[in-house]
């Protein structure tokens, strides 16, 4: 037992504590551009369908892979020569955090409400920003035997956050009445990231060596090319290293696009009854409170059971099966939502509607999470799991944005029986990557590299 006991205190290590706390910094701003937002603008009295739209405010998390070798290899002077640049990168993303969540806080929805618009999608994009940043320090800060307990401690951490900015937003409007006030105490509560930043260390320079050689072998090849400057050569071969090349890797392999497209659906259904889950809520009747703490804390709980059942899964039984079993009772959890369109404000089948759907969503997460990982090639993880994270999330975003519309002209019954027909297409791609072996990559990421799929 004492051996067992001792493995415990790697969660102990400095590193691994900060790492929990950059984890709620991460997960803060994400329910104040979703869950928490669609409360307020419900309470504005605006349309289901303007409403339904805002879930595009979301699309940065879903395409920060565009910007993210920038982040990894620019500096941001003068942060960057005082902190380093992990640190410097990430101190500037959460100051742009404080002064987006004030901005959209002051915002008014009903008078201007592309200024709400505006001040939530560059929140959004801070919000990216720091999850790319936040992700390479945490690799790069710890040793090989302490990526398995970062890892867990970033996504417990991340959880808190947006429990914290989920539950804690709706007590806090329910007792402050007051928008502005509840988006300024996140804005204060992102204090906690920038401290735990300033007092951690800076990892060591993470450019890997081949990556170093195969540039300037390229960057030497164009400057001997008649007129190509050395400048444009070397922009040019940093380009195929840091973007080029995992790509070009990714799309050698047998089905590639079936799997991206797998990876884009097979949380959709899952995403499109979520994104309007508040607001369907608020119509039935519930108040604020009874969301706060059936949908949010209850639902939280909920959550973290499903991914512990799902990483249970997986072990008993596969991969692959696992994402069946997960993916078939992801898409009948939101048969759940019928009933308690029928059963109006009744506290009861909420919490058992929304225990089913965060358990079985949960599974999905954690299925998926790992599939993820087992797609990356170990040679280009960081860069190819940040592009398939940021492809799921754009259901959670791009292609949920019509679900007011589509609230609004089926009813509630209607939307919730077609959020599970649109689980089917994803459980089709599976069928058939599975039959052709082309389901998962032989050669897995290694541990700690998955990091977060927003559901």
């Amino acid at each position: 037992m004492t051996g067992w006991w001792r493995s415990l205190d790697v969660y102990r290590d400095r590193r691994v504590v900060a790492i929990l706390l950059l984890g709620f910094s991460s997960g803060l701003p994400l329910a104040l551009t979703g869950q928490t937002l669609q409360t307020w603008l419900t309470e504005a009295q605006l349309d289901l369908g303007t409403i339904g739209l805002f879930a595009a405010v979301g699309i940065p998390y879903s395409l920060k892979f565009l910007w993210a070798p920038l982040i990894d290899k620019l500096g941001l002077p003068p942060l960057t020569t005082w902190l380093g640049r992990r640190r410097g990168w990430m101190v500037a993303a959460q100051i742009l955090l404080i002064a987006a969540m004030l901005g959209l806080g002051a915002s008014n929805p009903v008078a201007a409400i592309g200024v709400t618009a505006a001040w939530a999608i560059l929140l959004a994009f801070a919000s990216a920003s720091q999850d790319i940043v936040i992700d390479a320090w945490r690799v790069e800060i710890l040793e090989e035997r302490q990526l398995a307990a970062g890892a867990a401690a970033i996504v417990f951490g991340y959880r808190i956050g947006m429990l914290v900015s989920g539950a804690g937003a709706l007590y806090l409007a329910q007792f402050l009445g007051n928008w502005f006030l509840v988006y300024a105490v996140f804005g204060v509560l992102m204090l906690v990231g920038i401290a735990t930043i300033l007092l951690a260390g800076e990892p060591r320079a993470s450019d890997a060596r081949e990556d170093r050689a195969r540039s300037a072998e390229i960057a030497a090849f164009l400057a001997r090319r008649p007129g190509i400057d050395p400048r444009l050569g070397a922009v040019i071969a940093w380009i195929y290293v840091a973007v080029i090349g995992p790509l070009r890797e990714f799309a050698g392999r047998p089905g590639w696009l079936a799997i991206l497209l797998f990876v884009l659906l097979f949380k959709f259904g899952d995403a499109l009854a979520g994104s309007m889950a508040t607001t369907f809520y608020l119509k039935l009747g519930f108040q604020k409170i009874d969301i706060a703490n059936v949908a949010k804390i209850y639902g939280f709980a909920a959550t973290f059971i499903g991914l512990f059942l799902g990483g249970w899964l997986m072990n008993a039984i596969g991969l692959v099966p696992a994402l069946w079993v997960a993916g078939i009772l992801q898409m009948l959890s939101n048969l759940m939502y019928v009933p308690l369109a029928y059963s109006g404000d009744s506290v009861v089948m909420l919490a058992v509607s929304v225990g089913v759907e965060n358990l079985t969503g949960g599974m999905g997460t954690a299925a998926l999470v790992a599939y993820l990982s087992a797609l990356c090639n170990v040679s280009y993880t960081a860069t190819q799991y940040a592009l398939l994270s940021s492809l799921s999330a754009v259901g959670r975003t791009g292609l949920s944005t019509m679900a007011g519309y589509l609230a609004e002209a089926f009813g509630w019954v209607g939307f919730f029986l077609l959020t599970v027909a649109a689980a089917l297409p994803g459980l089709l791609l599976l069928l058939w990557l599975t039959r052709r072996g082309a389901a998962t990559r032989p050669q897995a990421a290694p541990a700690g590299s998955a990091l977060l799929v927003d559901d």
